[in-house]
């Protein structure tokens, strides 16, 4: 059996928590977010994080602005709203019930 195929899914799944938890410290534009996943080796490509970021954007999750940029077009930043703010207070306690249940298990 490949680990990595369960490795790559288990990564697939915390994604959009991992998203907001980076989100949760200051806004961020797209490429800080995928330097930061790639820093903790959850590695991911803007084909993966652009939908993503659309997809909790329509779900009033997160909210963006745009800023000039001296390098180049402007860039849209992203930030959570309130709505993201309490979702992730939920994924939180989710987390760490999770990693609590998983921890009794390997005991």
């Amino acid at each position: 059996m490949n680990s990595e195929n369960a490795k790559a899914q288990m990564r697939k799944g915390i994604l959009e928590y991992c998203i907001l938890l980076i989100l949760s410290r200051s806004s961020c534009y797209a490429s800080d977010i995928i330097r930061e996943l790639r820093e903790v080796e959850l590695i991911v490509v803007e084909g993966t994080l652009y939908p993503l970021l659309t997809r909790q954007k329509n779900a009033g999750l997160l909210s963006y602005r745009w800023e000039e940029s001296q390098q180049g077009p402007p860039r849209k930043y992203y930030e959570l709203t309130e709505n993201g703010r309490a979702y992730l207070t939920e994924l939180d306690q989710s987390w760490n019930e999770l990693v609590e249940s998983v921890n009794r298990i390997r005991k």
